[in-house]
């Protein structure tokens, strides 16, 4: 089998087969899209990024030999352009979002926490970060991409890549933070009342 970089070589000469760069990535780039935007604006983006990714073949670095990062990266790009479409499906995905990006602080947060409230500081957190923060953090989550290969994708070098998603982790720990905070006070002044009313 081919290396994607000799894919997009042989494309240069025989256009048909970038065909098979499509068959090879097409399902990762449609579910990033999809976890971003949802499946309808899925299918567009997908297209669309094998569309641009055909006409900037000539472009491709020939030597970098996995082309998923660079096909991802013109899919955030595309994504860009949807802001507002966006915005609103963060809106509907608030549980799933806050469930795939911070599972573990969900899970050691415990019966302790309130879900439901986590979620929703999550959630804002989540829509507060800048969009260079959100496609660095979500590269990393959703795409599975390492620091390198969201520095290829992002077209930025590595170390931007790690400030980003400090700064994007430091933000949802301290929005896990507040809203655990902010449980603990309710419970303690949830015993004072108890203590009240038994006195």
């Amino acid at each position: 089998m081919s290396a994607d970089n000799e894919l997009i070589e042989r494309s240069h000469r025989h256009p048909a087969s970038f065909a098979e760069l499509y068959d090879r990535h097409a399902t990762a780039v449609h579910r990033y899209a999809a976890q971003r935007l949802g499946e309808h604006s899925a299918d567009d983006i997908m297209s669309e990024t094998f569309l641009v990714a055909f006409e900037k073949r000539e472009s491709y670095d020939a030597s970098i030999v996995d082309a998923r990062p660079w096909l991802l990266g013109i899919a955030t790009r595309l994504m860009r352009k949807h802001v507002r479409l966006e915005a609103r499906a963060w809106k509907g995905m608030v549980a799933g979002l806050a469930a795939q990006v911070a599972p573990d602080v969900i899970e050691r947060a415990g019966s302790r926490l309130d879900a439901a409230r986590l979620t929703k500081r999550l959630a804002s957190a989540f829509r507060s970060l800048s969009a260079v923060d959100r496609d660095t953090l979500l590269l990393y989550a959703w795409a599975d991409l390492d620091y390198a290969a969201i520095a290829a994708a992002l077209e930025v070098p590595v170390g931007t890549v790690r400030s980003r998603l400090n700064r994007a982790r430091r933000l949802m720990r301290d929005a896990a933070a507040v809203a655990s905070a902010s449980t603990d006070r309710e419970i303690d002044h949830g015993r004072t009342d108890s203590a009240a009313q038994q006195a």
